[in-house]
């Protein structure tokens, strides 16, 4: 038993050392490279930006150089580059994820992205209109789920393109 102890508490200690050599994220650290696409763009191919704001379901995550690795999914919602010239590009982005690796590099795989720009306020309300009609009038579960689907994604287009 006390061998038991003992092995658990070197283990422990040797698990502290490693997750220690970890530094939080660092703002002035250069060196992020990015790679973001959706199956029909890419918008970064490997570039190094500074800073990456993502949505995810598990909240919106702001991503900077050495940064812990991670995987989550993305939400409908602006996903935000930070270029190291201190401009700032926005992409609406419906769905997909991001991975971040030991090595401070970003994937950011979209289902479908565009620039923010690009968007056209009126033709998404329109959208968003016949989409809480559809969810009003859904006769079985099948539609209701698809028309909850389409009133999020619109409801996140329209908040992207105010």
């Amino acid at each position: 038993m006390n061998y038991l102890i003992r092995q658990s508490s070197i283990l422990a200690r040797q698990t502290f050392r490693l997750i220690s050599k970890r530094n939080f994220a660092d703002a002035s650290s250069t060196g992020m490279p990015l790679t973001f696409s959706s199956p029909y763009e890419v918008f970064y191919g490997g570039v190094d930006v500074r800073q990456v704001d993502v949505p995810s379901f598990s909240g919106s995550i702001g991503i900077l150089p050495k940064h812990v690795p991670l995987l989550a999914v993305l939400k409908p919602g602006v996903v935000t580059v930070f270029e190291n010239d201190g401009t700032a590009k926005r992409f609406f982005v419906s769905s997909g994820t991001v991975t971040i690796n030991e090595d401070s590099s970003v994937q950011v795989l979209a289902e479908e992205a565009v620039p923010v720009e690009n968007l056209d306020m009126q033709a998404a309300r329109e959208t968003l209109n016949k989409a809480q009609q559809q969810l009003s009038s859904a006769s079985d579960e099948v539609a209701r789920v698809e028309a909850q689907i389409a009133v999020e994604v619109s409801e996140a287009i329209v908040a992207a393109s105010a």
